[in-house]
């Protein structure tokens, strides 16, 4: 499995998983196994406000991109993520910055 992202300026969190074709997104799975080789689902089809742009699997390799939610003063490397290969099943380590927990 491909996972690119595509940053956006949010105060939400996600967390990913996989079990084979299912992605898990916050709880919430979509499950992938039923799209063919060469296949697409279009941009919008999938009920997720999570993954934007189309899903495809190309030479058997499912192929996604989500939203990578970041604070104000994102690290370049969740400003200009690299994509994800992901090959085991279980939680995907995503891009994020720490946060610093300040007592007000």
């Amino acid at each position: 499995m491909r996972i690119s992202f595509s940053p956006q300026r949010r105060d939400d969190a996600l967390m990913v998983s996989r079990t084979g074709d299912v992605l898990i997104l916050n709880g919430e799975a979509f499950d992938f196994s039923a799209l063919p080789d060469g296949a697409t689902i279009p941009a919008g089809v999938v009920p997720c406000r999570w993954i934007t742009g189309p899903v495809d699997r190309v030479d058997g390799e499912l192929r996604v991109t989500l939203i990578l939610p970041h604070g104000p003063n994102p690290s370049a490397a969740v400003a200009f993520p690299e994509s994800l290969t992901v090959t085991d099943d279980g939680p995907i380590a995503i891009p994020h910055d720490e946060v610093d927990d300040v007592d007000a």
